[in-house]
């Protein structure tokens, strides 16, 4: 067995960590969310609470890889937290990263950082119309995206449940990015690429409206262009999700 592993600068306790680490799998912690690929676990380290990330055994051929060709999704997420911190991007504290590795590949690997106690995430505005200062938060959130457009910041799983969201005591919102080991980073991104980084989030239409509104007040192109571009993009992945459940669906009966 071969093991990596990387602390941030700030960590204190690496002794505590690495131990959460090694018994994850014990009754320690609390886990937290539902586990359906990857499972996180809460722990007390001397009252902060620790999020960590165990990613599911990869198979044969990413074992390979993710040992001899590219990083590991741990290792990229910790990598990718400290370019967003540096970059004045919000998401939790990254603290260390561990990868474990046999003689064929990697076995298993996990992302600590703190943990975030959010208000909401972005899915409660597409999933509950009504709540308290809806457009007011979809707004904050586009200029949010706006400025990831700006530096350059290509985050491929913005999805409803991978921004959290934090209401500050003057009123505004804080925004944090997380589930990070999909990224590209540009010198700068063209309009297509934009727009089709919103394609994700909702299939909402009245959404798309509120969202190309206050992104045209930032970029020099028409609203109308920019609704119609965000769109095209977000109807294209609705269309292609549809399939693909579609597809499964039906392996899945043909199975039986």
């Amino acid at each position: 067995m071969t093991i990596k592993l990387m602390f941030s600068k700030s960590v204190k306790n690496s002794k505590e960590i690495l131990r959460f680490i090694k018994e994850f799998n014990s009754d320690l912690g609390t886990v937290f969310g539902n586990g359906d690929r990857n499972v996180i676990k809460l722990f007390d380290l001397n009252g902060q609470t620790v999020n960590i990330k165990s990613f599911k055994i990869p198979n044969i051929v990413n074992k390979i890889a993710y040992k001899y060709f590219r990083k590991s999704k741990a290792k990229r997420s910790f990598e990718y937290a400290t370019l967003l911190l540096e970059r004045g991007i919000g998401t939790p504290q990254p603290l260390a990263y561990f990868e474990n590795f046999n003689k064929l590949g990697l076995r298993d690997s996990y992302y600590v950082s703190e943990h975030l106690d959010a208000n909401l995430t972005f899915r409660e505005l597409v999933e509950v119309p009504g709540y308290p200062d809806h457009e007011n938060i979809l707004r904050q959130f586009t200029k949010f995206t706006f400025d990831l457009h700006e530096k350059g910041i290509e985050f491929l799983d913005h999805s409803p449940g991978n921004t959290l969201i934090k209401k500050q005591e003057d009123g505004s919102y804080s925004f944090y990015l997380v589930d990070l080991n999909r990224m590209n980073f540009h010198d700068a991104m063209d309009f297509a690429g934009r727009m089709k980084n919103f394609s994700r989030l909702t299939p909402k239409k009245e959404m798309i409206a509120v969202m190309s509104n206050e992104y045209a007040k930032y970029y020099p192109e028409s609203e109308s262009v920019v609704f119609e571009k965000m769109w095209q993009f977000t109807v294209q992945f609705q269309d292609e999700f549809a399939r693909k459940r579609r597809l499964k669906k039906k392996l899945k009966f043909w199975k039986f």
